[in-house]
């Protein structure tokens, strides 16, 4: 059975399946699904709890094990399984399609993994445990959405907050949800009810007050926000880095590097195919946004920003004159 998250507390109420599946790239609500499964399931009289990795050097042997070793007594448990990347391979496949196919009467298997891809979707191991048990995929809050859940996680809490003031602590958090429940901790501690003992009420003026800018300034999002043209974000970030003292030219060395590998890319026959010298696993997660930058700029104005860095860069080491903090910000408008 697929779930969507708003579903999953109705449906542990209802009953508790042999098999759970959680898959996402939400740390936040990932951990909190986790903790109300088991929760859950202690309730159920799960008291045990054994914790498996499946990471590099993992056996999956040990998971056969937990499937048909005996408790000596008796004792329900919670099996615990940590999937990171999302893909347990041909070994791990198998052993997760028998376990879903002879489910062991005593154990529940809950298993937290990465984001999963379409074809792990359609894999015999994800087949078989959405047919024995419950798979909720867990999506990652847009920007769009994330003022509309800050509403109604303020609610739960026992807190109103403004429209304007929830736009308000979206940008300042930044689509951090670790960040921003923090900060609406922090108003519901250092706040307290009207004289009629109501819900706290928060307004824009107590979130400009209270609330710390809880934006990641780095150069990679700096960078990130450059590629796909969001001006506005750009020159925040910027304006972060400056403010926090980073050197300009950490500032410029991503911003070429970045460039560099797309004027590389867009000489591929097949962009998406294009994997960088110092290859590591947060290009994936980047080459959607490096494809958008190389169609939405194309190779003759990649060439052109290439160099107008590189002028920016020689300011920036005095070699000609030049504000390179002024030259960053004029060619973020202009790229």
């Amino acid at each position: 059975m697929k779930l969507r998250l708003e579903e999953l507390s109705a449906n542990l109420q209802q009953r508790l399946a042999p098999i759970y599946i959680l898959s996402g790239d939400e740390p936040l609500l990932l951990q909190e699904a986790a903790d109300q499964i088991r929760a859950a399931l202690r309730k159920g009289g799960y008291d045990e709890r054994t914790v498996l990795t499946a990471g590099a050097g993992f056996r999956w042997s040990e998971l056969n094990e937990e499937g048909v070793e005996l408790s000596l007594f008796a004792e329900r448990k919670i099996v615990d399984l940590r999937l990171p990347t999302g893909k347990p391979g041909r070994d791990g496949g198998k052993i997760l399609t028998e376990w879903c196919e002879n489910p062991p009467p005593d154990k529940v298997l809950l298993i937290i993994s990465a984001k999963l891809d379409g074809s792990s979707q359609k894999s015999k191991w994800y087949k078989s445990i959405e047919r024995a048990g419950v798979a909720i995929p867990i999506w990652q809050i847009d920007p769009q959405h994330l003022p509309r859940w800050i509403v109604q996680r303020m609610r739960v809490m026992g807190m109103q907050i403004s429209s304007q003031a929830a736009l308000l602590l979206a940008d300042r958090v930044e689509g951090n949800l670790l960040a921003a429940v923090q900060e609406m901790e922090k108003l519901k501690l250092l706040n307290t009810p009207d004289e009629n003992g109501g819900e706290i009420v928060v307004d824009e003026k107590m979130v400009l007050k209270m609330v710390a800018d809880s934006a990641r300034f780095d150069v990679f999002k700096l960078s990130d926000a450059v590629m796909v043209g969001d001006k506005q974000r750009a020159l925040r970030v910027l304006q972060g880095l400056k403010e926090e003292g980073v050197a300009v030219q950490i500032v410029l060395w991503a911003l070429l590097r970045d460039l560099r590998e797309l004027a590389a890319m867009s000489l591929e026959s097949n962009p998406r195919a294009y994997k960088p010298l110092e290859f590591s696993p947060m290009w994936t997660k980047r080459v959607g946004i490096f494809s958008s930058a190389l169609n939405r700029l194309g190779v003759d104005r990649i060439a052109g920003l290439v160099r107008r860095l590189g002028l920016i860069d020689r300011a920036g080491k005095g070699v000609i004159e030049g504000d390179p903090w002024r030259g960053v910000e004029d060619f973020i408008v202009r790229a």
